[in-house]
């Protein structure tokens, strides 16, 4: 699999607290995220290899 780069704007108390909660369970901020990603139930099935349209908020 070949890795994608995402850029995401957040606070920086928000960032602190992932750099925190990374550090405290000795994993990178990327292993946080993609356990987190991991962990959503997705209705309609699977979609771990087929990305789901966004709607932008109107």
């Amino acid at each position: 699999m070949k890795a994608k780069a995402l850029n995401v704007r957040i606070s920086e108390r928000r960032l602190n607290k992932l750099r925190l909660y990374s550090a405290q369970n000795d994993k990178t901020m990327t292993h946080v995220i993609e356990d987190f990603i991991d962990s959503l139930n997705i209705k309609n099935g699977d979609s771990s290899s087929t990305p789901c349209p966004v709607k932008p908020k109107a």
